[in-house]
């Protein structure tokens, strides 16, 4: 009996359980009883049963990353979504566009470990490079990056433009795309967006100094991919300069060889830099510089050389003192002890070429050499601080003035600009030098580089020449960088910080319409007479030179420094993955105090000022006087931190706001701090050179 009950219990289930399996296959689809079919995935319910719904949780939705570009494209527009970059993930570009796209799998299979084939069309996913003459209005550098879940797209009217979109990409992806080896764990995602760009100047430009001091090609090269990274298209290279020679001339070898042993360092001892274990000197062979102008040139970079003349050439004329003016003055019975060089160096510190037909003709020979090497359209001759005297002391100078029917030095040197203008010219070249080759007339076809302010940039732009604006206020890279210079690497003087330079605008409001198109653009400068090595000289450029990209290529009106400063957090972490060493972007403080014209007199006197806004809490306080303008200079006998008029230290310490001298600031220490005191700082202080110097004083928190 127990056998039988188990084995109807057991059918009963099976029926139970058919029934069951039944009236499901109903609710999902069963035909319904007037014959109609129900919606595929919609069930059915009698009447009569009540039931619940169960929520159903959607999809993640991947939140994209922030769009983060330097330079500030033009035009940015954000879509839904995200790409992500896979195995499958192809890269499309016709034949023509074959060496872009290596360009670009060589950006990113590196630390992605995809393979990224290059093919001439897909179905699958893929980054699409494409050169469209429909695209012209944006000019031969602007390009339109589309940025979908299905794929990327970037066009452009030219080359050029796709080489831009391609960094534009990079700077979306994670910093970690800049690694040379596979990246383990990444996701490779990028923000879904519409990018349409194109620069605001043609000319946007970063300068190098190597002649004060030698700088390997590796980091030349290095160099210029940052250029290239944040859409900088001129790299200038002074390669010529008193302290040292850096560019072989065969037909005149000592240049290189004997002019090239020396550098900055070597003629100023007394420097700190001195203790650098540094070799001195050095050159590039031409086997070096076409490796060099080539590099740049697969990043769409010109390479601008420049060669001074007629003054900085003392390197050169060491190696040819017949070129100098030293032996024409001696041989003439003239005394040549005004060409020492006050700061030490060479005995007889002969600078200035001679204006000897067979030294014209050395120097063509060697722009014959140079134009040989540098495809560029420009050749820069430097012209700048020319010491008119060894010319007035030289009898053949001054028979060549006479003969010529100059009335000064200044248009000799006019006269010798135009020689070499002429003589590029005739090969098929514009001759640029800095806005001293106005002095004297300037040549029919020269350009001006207007490095002392932008006057000379301004006169030349009016007159029909086209300018390209270097100002030194605002682009000298070796400038200081912050309110203190003792706490900084030992440089030139001047104050220029990233909040400066990100306001430089090339063109003056002097300059209407017209006479703004002959700006060209703007560059930023990096002398290397107090930038021994390319540690130091990566500090001084970055991040000021990502500023100097946005003020030459973004919109006016798309400027924030704000969001600049959000922009630049990722681009910092780039950096550091290239292993550039940047400086530390520090946001500049309120001022606590200011001094007026009058404060200092021309003998010592007594001043105060209120810094009780600058002070907050015991501790260590920077107290530093930054001048920004009037004559001279303001020093300072001794200083006092005062607390409701009582003294807490006084520092008894000659000091200047001369930033070249290091000794602006003045550091103290407060043991307690009471809320509600007054606090001041009370100083004897003179003017030196005028009284009419007015600037800010900060004390910062250490």
């Amino acid at each position: 009996m127990n056998i039988r009950k188990s084995i109807a219990l057991i059918v009963f289930a099976l029926i139970a359980v058919a029934c069951g399996a039944m009236m499901a296959y109903a609710g999902q689809g069963a035909p319904a009883k007037n014959g109609a079919q129900t919606k595929p995935g919609v069930a059915t319910t009698p009447p009569a049963v009540k039931t619940r719904s169960l929520k159903v949780a959607p999809a993640a939705v991947e939140a994209p990353p922030p769009i983060q570009i330097i330079p500030q494209p033009v035009s940015v527009t954000p879509v839904k979504g995200v790409y992500v970059f896979t195995e499958r993930t192809q890269i499309v570009a016709a034949a023509s566009g074959q060496a872009l796209a290596e360009q670009l799998r060589d950006y990113l299979r590196p630390a992605m470990g995809f393979p990224l084939p290059i093919v001439r069309a897909t179905q699958a996913s893929a980054v699409t490079i494409s050169v469209e003459r429909s695209l012209k209005p944006l000019g031969p550098e602007g390009y339109r990056l589309q940025i979908t879940r299905a794929g990327i797209r970037i066009r452009a009217y030219a080359p050029a433009g796709i080489f831009y979109g391609m960094q534009s990409l990079r700077q979306l992806l994670p910093p970690e795309i800049m690694r040379r080896s596979k990246v383990e764990g990444a996701r490779w995602v990028v923000p879904a967006v519409v990018v349409e760009d194109t620069p605001l100047f043609s000319w946007r430009g970063a300068h190098m100094d190597v002649a004060r001091h030698f700088m390997p090609k590796e980091f030349v090269l290095k160099f210029i991919d940052l250029l290239a990274l944040h859409k900088l298209n001129v790299f200038h290279w002074h390669l010529v300069d008193d302290q040292g020679w850096r560019i072989e001339i065969k037909k005149y070898p000592r240049l290189a060889l004997v002019g090239g042993k020396t550098d900055y360092t070597t003629f100023n001892p007394v420097q700190p830099m001195q203790a650098v274990d540094l070799p001195q000197g050095g050159y590039y062979t031409q086997d070096d510089i076409r490796e060099v102008v080539r590099y740049a040139a697969d990043r769409f970079i010109t390479v601008l050389p420049e060669i001074e003349m007629p003054g900085h050439s003392a390197a050169a004329i060491s190696a040819y003192p017949e070129l100098g003016n030293k032996q024409e003055i001696e041989q003439g019975g003239g005394d040549t002890s005004f060409m020492s060089f006050s700061g030490g160096g060479r005995a007889g510190w002969d600078s200035n070429f001679n204006v000897d037909d067979s030294t014209i003709h050395v120097l063509q020979d060697v722009l014959t050499e140079v134009m040989a090497l540098f495809p560029s359209k420009f050749i820069h001759i430097g012209g700048d601080e020319v010491d008119k005297r060894p010319w007035h002391y030289n009898p053949k100078a001054q028979a060549r003035m006479q003969a010529l029917g100059l009335k000064d030095e200044n248009e000799l040197q006019s006269w010798f600009v135009r020689q070499m203008d002429q003589f590029l010219a005739a090969h098929g070249r514009r001759l640029m030098g800095w806005d001293e080759i106005l002095e004297g007339g300037l040549a029919p076809g020269a350009t001006v580089m207007s490095w002392r302010g932008i006057a000379g940039g301004v006169a030349a732009a009016k007159a029909g020449h086209d300018v390209v604006m270097a100002p030194e206020d605002t682009t000298y890279l070796d400038h200081y960088q912050w309110i203190a210079p003792s706490m900084e690497p030992l440089g030139i003087g001047g104050f220029l910080p990233v909040e400066q330079i990100y306001k430089f605008d090339p063109v003056p409001p002097e300059l209407n319409p017209t006479e703004a198109l002959h700006v060209l653009g703007g560059q930023a400068q990096l002398w290397s007479e107090f930038i021994p090595q390319v540690k130091q000289m990566e500090y001084m450029a970055y991040p000021r030179l990502c500023a100097l990209s946005e003020a030459v290529w973004s919109p006016r009106g798309k400027r924030d420094f704000g969001d600049f400063s959000a922009r630049l957090k990722p681009d910092i972490e780039r950096l550091k993955v290239l292993d550039v060493h940047y400086r530390p972007l520090t946001p500049l403080p309120a001022a606590a105090a200011h001094w007026v014209a009058g404060d200092a007199v021309a003998t010592f006197t007594e001043r105060e000022w209120d810094v009780t806004s600058g002070i907050t809490s015991p501790g260590e306080y920077d107290v530093a006087f930054l001048m920004l303008g009037g004559h001279g200079r303001m020093e300072i006998e001794w200083i006092e931190l005062r607390e409701n008029g009582a003294v807490v230290q006084r520092i008894v310490r000659p000091g200047d706001t001369e930033l070249r001298d290091r000794a602006n600031d003045y550091l103290f220490g407060l043991p307690s701090y009471h809320a509600g005191s007054h606090y001041t700082i009370h100083a004897i202080v003179r003017g030196v050179g005028g009284v009419d110097t007015f600037g800010d004083i900060y004390v910062l928190g250490q």
